[in-house]
């Protein structure tokens, strides 16, 4: 049996997929704006939404942070960017900032971030000790990633954080994890 290697990168199909039943799911069920209250992010501060998708995070932290802060929308799918665009001209934001990545560098510069929210997508990264680094490296000494399984056990995302060594786990609820960098 050949087995494939997980892909980061979703299909231009799997990612339109994806967008319409986000969709219908914020349309039935609305929870982000609930959700986004526990991230302890407040005005004015520096957010980065790694893996923003179609920007359904985006828009609602960019609202919340206010004028004074700053969002930067990150993804390695150019229709995840694409759909951002949409939505800052859609709502007149001029807070949110979107970058398309390659890999895991992410094109930021060190330690810009108050919070690193990387929300429904930690399944699909192949090498979470590098992936760590920088998300690490863009975050403030006393920043916070608010991190959660995508479609992983619990068990794995905190192995995976954890053995990565760049992080620590400070509060875990049934939604996410929160982590500190750790020193050095």
């Amino acid at each position: 049996m050949v087995w494939k290697r997980k892909k980061e990168r979703m299909s231009d199909t799997s990612f339109k997929l994806m967008n319409l039943i986000f969709r219908v799911m914020d349309f039935v069920y609305p929870y982000i704006d609930k959700r986004i209250q526990k991230f302890g992010l407040q005005p004015g501060m520096t957010i980065v939404d790694y893996g923003c998708g179609p920007g359904r995070y985006t828009i609602r932290i960019a609202k919340l942070i206010g004028e004074q802060g700053t969002v930067f929308a990150v993804d390695i799918h150019d229709l995840a960017i694409d759909a951002v665009k949409k939505k800052i001209e859609q709502y007149g934001l001029k807070n949110v900032v979107p970058v398309l990545v390659k890999g895991y560098d992410s094109t930021l510069g060190d330690r810009i971030a108050d919070v690193v929210c990387a929300i429904d997508m930690f399944h699909v990264i192949r090498n979470h000790t590098e992936f760590l680094a920088e998300l690490k490296r863009i975050t403030k000494k006393d920043g916070l990633l608010v991190i959660d399984d995508g479609h992983q056990r619990r068990s794995v995302s905190k192995a995976a954080i954890l053995e990565s060594g760049h992080w620590g786990i400070f509060e875990e609820t049934r939604d996410h994890l929160k982590c500190r960098p750790r020193l050095g």
